[in-house]
């Protein structure tokens, strides 16, 4: 694959989702992730990405907000580099 494959089609925010750039990795499978709203929140990651995805500080992801705690999210989906670049350059995210 060359450097500019044209456009891919990436997985979007639903309705109760938002991206969001991790900041901190509190160990186990917490991240504190800055959301896309102004929020930064308690990320969880869950067991079903755990040990397949590896999220690292500035990694774009796809949060969902806890509708009972809103100040927390489960981390849906991670970014490649390549697919966060191209968020950026379609103005998704920053």
């Amino acid at each position: 694959m060359s450097g500019e494959s044209g456009r891919r089609n990436l997985r979007m925010p639903n309705d109760d989702e938002l991206f969001a750039v991790v900041t901190e990795h509190n160990g186990g499978n917490h991240v504190r992730v800055r959301c896309s709203d102004g929020k930064n929140r308690m990320g969880r990651i869950p067991g079903r990405m755990k040990y397949r995805t590896w999220i690292n500080e500035g990694d774009v992801v796809l949060v969902e907000p806890w509708s009972w705690q809103d100040e927390k999210a489960n981390v849906e989906w991670r970014y490649t580099e390549q697919d966060a670049e191209q968020l950026r350059r379609e103005g998704h995210i920053e």
